[in-house]
């Protein structure tokens, strides 16, 4: 048996609330590094500004799906997201124009493992 933690098997992905826009999902866009206290916890340089990548959509899962960690995953952390969801398309967006994009909010657990 792959380890679990509270009875739920984990993998480095988002989980979610179900809701019918992650089905619609194509990718998930992260900020990485936003803080410094982050950066320092992984031994990274605190970088001049956070960074941006991007998980592909099947690294969301429902609200109470069990998922396997990943085969030889030794050190996996967890941390809770405030997730935004963007509800209509978005091309140079100007910052004061943003928040009409935005379609709602979401809580995420992102799960890494740092082995």
């Amino acid at each position: 048996a792959r380890p679990t933690l509270a009875g739920l098997a984990l993998t480095s992905s988002l989980r979610v609330r179900r809701m019918a826009w992650w089905s619609r999902t194509r990718v998930v866009y992260a900020i990485g590094r936003n803080y410094v206290a982050h950066a320092h916890e992984l031994n990274n340089p605190v970088p001049k500004a956070p960074f941006w990548f991007i998980k592909p959509a099947s690294s969301i899962i429902g609200s109470g799906t069990p998922h396997q960690l990943a085969p030889g995953a030794t050190d996996t952390h967890h941390e809770l997201e405030l997730g935004v969801v963007i509800g209509r398309r978005a091309t140079r967006v100007k910052a004061a124009d943003a928040m009409a994009h935005v379609g709602g909010y979401c809580l995420a657990l992102d799960m890494t493992d740092r082995g």
